[in-house]
């Protein structure tokens, strides 16, 4: 027996904005909230595919800041734009560039808490595995 991925899980001080910012970077929509017995606010994120494909980001409720570095974090490839283009729209809905090393291939950014993503270029063609025989 094994256990599937159900959610990825961000913690968070307010999930409204978070929701905002995360649904407009990835184009998904908030598939569902709920409140715990606490009286904490979750609300997940996704494309409401199907459970078996679907891939969920789930904003959880906290009341304590970011306080180091992501012992895990995101990273997202732009579909249809180049890398540069991408930073600067997720600029735009409120994320900033962290580390940008020209001789890395990827971009480090932080959403508008803080916690660190990271952009990677557009998805490149396999390379061809064709030998000429």
């Amino acid at each position: 027996m094994s256990s599937r991925l159900a959610a990825i899980a961000v913690d968070c001080l307010d999930t409204d904005l978070m929701s905002t910012f995360w649904s407009t970077a990835l184009g998904v929509r908030i598939t569902s909230t709920w409140t715990d017995s606490y009286g904490k606010r979750y609300v997940e994120l996704g494309s409401g595919l199907p459970e078996s494909t679907e891939l969920v980001l789930l904003l959880q409720p906290v009341t304590n800041h970011k306080a180091s570095k992501n012992r895990l974090h995101l990273d997202i490839r732009p579909q249809h734009s180049d890398q540069h283009a991408e930073v600067m729209r997720l600029c735009a809905a409120g994320a900033h560039v962290t580390d940008w090393a020209a001789e890395d291939p990827w971009i480090v950014m932080s959403d508008p808490e803080g916690n660190e993503f990271c952009v990677l270029p557009p998805q490149s063609p396999l390379p061809s595995t064709d030998t000429g025989i």
